[in-house]
């Protein structure tokens, strides 16, 4: 139950939230139906919703409303070749290209995933934190450096631009 007041009167109220178990049904575990250490998820404009599935080194895409999900990245063991993951902890749409973008934890890399094809976008990096505005610019979190960095999408030849941070370790 959520208990709440409105400003005009002091009697709490009680309202069922509306929620709607979509995954997790099940135990920890590798089925399509299952997750371990779901990390980081994104939910589209459809409800479908997008998990880094950590220790099963996938993404997966919950489709709104299905008791399973797919795979659409990784899912190849876990490894560091170009379609394997290493606990990805991030995952986001780039809406613009319907691509997927993955902070890939232990391969210290930001991997993109299209159509089955995959390119390294950053490298050297301890990403934990993704997003794209809607100028086309992905804001990566660099844990290591207490940094947050800015890309044009589709030019990742360079160091980026610091945002936030960038000072050193702050206490």
């Amino acid at each position: 139950m959520f208990y709440h007041e409105t400003p005009d009167e002091h009697q709490p109220k009680t309202k069922k939230p509306n929620v709607i178990t979509g995954t997790g049904r099940n135990r920890k575990g590798q089925e399509l139906n299952q997750l371990s250490f779901p990390y980081g998820i994104f939910v589209d404009e459809k409800k479908n919703i997008f998990i880094a599935d950590y220790a099963n080194h996938r993404i997966i895409e919950w489709k709104y409303n299905t008791k399973k999900g797919k795979i659409i990245a990784g899912g190849n063991g876990q490894g560091n070749q170009i379609d394997q993951l290493n606990e990805p902890k991030v995952v986001i749409i780039d809406q613009q290209n319907h691509s997927i973008i993955i902070a890939d934890s232990e391969n210290r890399r930001v991997i993109q995933w299209l159509n089955q094809k995959q390119q390294i976008l950053i490298n050297n990096i301890d990403c934990v934190g993704l997003a794209i505005d809607k100028h086309g610019f992905l804001y990566v979190s660099d844990w290591y450096n207490n940094e947050v960095r800015r890309w044009k999408m589709g030019e990742y030849n360079n160091k980026g631009i610091v945002v936030a941070g960038g000072n050193g370790k702050g206490y």
